[in-house]
């Protein structure tokens, strides 16, 4: 059986995507790819979504915005959108899911402590769906 991949998507990649590809890195390990990207990247990651990731011993500190090409859209099995509206592609036959998330950008951290914990929670949803498979 081959590894599934996973790419989160967001508008700027600094802050949901990038913790949802932390928490899918802690939960599954080797077990699924993990790949995050935003239509608009920015030009580093929400420190407060760093903090509040290092909180639950998950460190996305050295990972950084990317720019969503279509081939890492066409090569991943699922995406997960997060809010990038129009910007996100749609190819036939890729399983797709829309989390409706709080953007933290600009947010205190106990507003991103939720959205934090939000996220895992449909992770660890996301990892246990994909071992039924």
């Amino acid at each position: 059986m081959t590894t599934p991949s996973v790419l989160f998507v967001c508008v700027h990649n600094a802050g949901r995507s990038q913790m949802a590809a932390g928490w899918l890195r802690h939960l599954a390990g080797d077990a699924v790819e993990v790949r995050s990207a935003g239509s608009e990247p920015a030009d580093r990651i929400n420190p407060v979504a760093v903090e509040a990731m290092r909180e639950v011993g998950i460190d996305i500190a050295g990972q950084a915005p990317a720019r969503l090409t279509w081939d890492t859209a066409e090569a991943s099995d699922v995406i997960v959108t997060m809010g990038c509206g129009d910007a996100c592609p749609v190819f036939p036959g890729k399983r797709y899911e829309d989390w409706k998330l709080t953007d933290p950008a600009g947010q205190p951290l106990d507003v991103v402590r939720q959205v934090r914990d939000e996220i895992g929670a449909k992770v660890a949803a996301l990892v246990a769906d994909l071992r039924r498979d």
